[in-house]
């Protein structure tokens, strides 16, 4: 079953949006698997100290956009295979590269500097986060 223990509300947007930013960085970073049991829509509730509604507006988006499926009864497992991944992962990361892609137009940046820019960047980046900064 998915674990939401270190799932933290942050006082800005909606909470319903953060769960399902929250499911969708697990599946792109591949913490998250395909056919895995989500929690009760009750028990998630209880944990998180927020509204079932809540709960059931945010499965209810991720039933819509296929990324977890209803089965017998009210249990609700991911549904997740390997163009799934691929689909969040572009969408989590379309914003920040359309930034950073005007951004490297403004400065008149040509695509190969940008390249080696981004190459020099990540490893900079790297040095300094942990891979163990997102854990489910």
């Amino acid at each position: 079953m998915i674990s939401f223990q270190d799932f933290v509300l942050e006082d800005r947007g909606p909470v319903y949006l953060q769960i399902i930013h929250y499911i969708k960085q697990g599946i792109a970073a591949g913490i998250i698997g395909g056919n895995e049991e989500m929690p009760s829509r009750r028990a998630l509730s209880a944990l998180l100290g927020v509204n079932p509604n809540t709960i059931q507006k945010a499965y209810h988006i991720l039933e819509e956009e296929g990324i977890i499926v209803s089965r017998s009864g009210a249990k609700s497992y991911t549904c997740v295979d390997s163009r799934t991944v691929e689909r969040i992962r572009r969408e989590l990361l379309s914003g920040e590269t359309h930034f950073w892609v005007k951004a490297m137009k403004q400065l008149k940046v040509s695509r190969e500097e940008a390249f080696a820019l981004a190459a020099v960047i990540w490893e900079e980046a790297s040095r300094e986060i942990s891979d163990c900064e997102f854990r489910h």
